[in-house]
């Protein structure tokens, strides 16, 4: 016979997933809960990677394990659970459970824990002798990615477009041009760091002055405008 507390603990189950949660080493996190309805003989839980009991909920009694106190808070109106001052072994699954003659699942939870990402440096340099063309290097700490930069005419572009790579450490790095900027970030899901240098300086500092023809930007567009004049 299926009664009210069944149908309902169903429901739960159909109404959710694993829920992703990104966290800074050192910070804390709250895992939500949809409030189940508990019977006297049913047993609420909170656990860890499907094996350690982090919290149960017993009667209306609190319990929680020797292995968490002082490290998380349970809440009995909301049976919301506080993990506080976090580290990358707290990384893994938390479910919520209501235990009776079987295991239901009503909540899951992907916790990662991360570090910041470390700072990155956005370095330049003269990729050729044509000094239209330099090589921006993104580099991290375990991590570095180049494009070359193609100025002419006033319009800069890096060659084959935005580039990203994953770092050892799982964050991402990436260089891209933005807003008459080169930029160079490091992220992951709860951290980034950007170093970024202007177009028009690079264009000033690694060309020779426009107003000589040796200029290989100038001759370039005069080249362009030749080949113009011809078509017409």
């Amino acid at each position: 016979i299926i009664n009210s507390l069944t149908i309902h603990v169903i429901l739960i189950m159909l109404s959710f997933a694993v829920t992703p949660r990104f966290v800074l080493k050192g910070e804390d996190v709250t895992l939500d809960v949809q409030k189940p309805d508990i019977q006297e003989t049913t047993i609420f839980a909170w656990r860890f990677k499907r094996e350690d009991n982090v919290v149960r909920l017993v009667n209306d009694e609190v319990f929680i394990s020797t292995n968490y106190r002082g490290r998380v808070e349970f809440s009995s109106v909301d049976y919301s659970l506080l993990l506080k001052s976090l580290t990358e072994a707290d990384s893994g699954v938390y479910s919520a459970l209501l235990s009776g003659d079987r295991d239901l699942k009503v909540a899951e939870y992907e916790v990662t824990v991360q570090e910041p990402v470390s700072p990155v440096h956005l370095t330049v340099n003269s990729s050729s002798s044509d000094s239209c063309n330099v090589t921006e290097t993104c580099s991290s700490q375990d991590s570095s990615i180049s494009s070359t930069l193609t100025c002419d005419g006033g319009n800069c572009f890096l060659e084959g477009g935005e580039r990203s790579e994953v770092t050892a450490s799982a964050a991402s790095i990436r260089v891209y041009l933005l807003s008459g900027s080169v930029i160079c970030n490091h992220s992951n899901q709860v951290s980034w760091r950007e170093d970024r240098k202007e177009t028009d300086k690079e264009r000033v500092n690694h060309q020779p002055p426009p107003t000589t023809l040796s200029n290989p930007c100038i001759k370039f567009t005069l080249l362009a405008l030749s080949c113009t004049l011809q078509i017409l």
